[in-house]
C-alpha cells in the first residue's frame, strides 16, 4: 500500500469548531472540536471519498495548493 498526501485548508467557525476542506477532492471536508479530532475525521473522510469516487477522481485534472491571498475590497 502506498501513502498519499493531501493539502487541507483549516478554518475555525464562530462556535469554535475546526472545519477542514481538501481542495483536491471536490466536496471532501469534515469538522472537529479539536485539531486532533479534525485530523482523525479528515482521514476517514478522505478514505471514504477515495473509496466512493476514486476512479472518477483519477480522471480529474490534478490540482495543487498554490497559496493563500488576502483581497481587500471597499464595503
Amino acid at each position: 500500500m502506498t501513502k498519499q498526501s493531501f493539502t487541507v485548508l483549516i478554518e475555525k467557525d464562530e462556535d469554535g469548531f475546526f472545519i477542514g476542506t481538501v481542495p483536491s477532492l471536490k466536496g471532501c471536508y469534515s469538522y472537529g472540536k479539536t485539531l486532533d479530532e479534525l485530523r482523525a475525521n479528515l482521514k476517514e473522510a478522505i478514505e471514504a471519498h477515495l473509496e466512493a469516487f476514486g476512479e472518477e477522481e483519477k480522471k480529474l485534472p490534478a490540482t495543487r495548493f498554490a497559496g493563500i491571498q488576502e483581497i481587500e475590497i471597499e464595503v
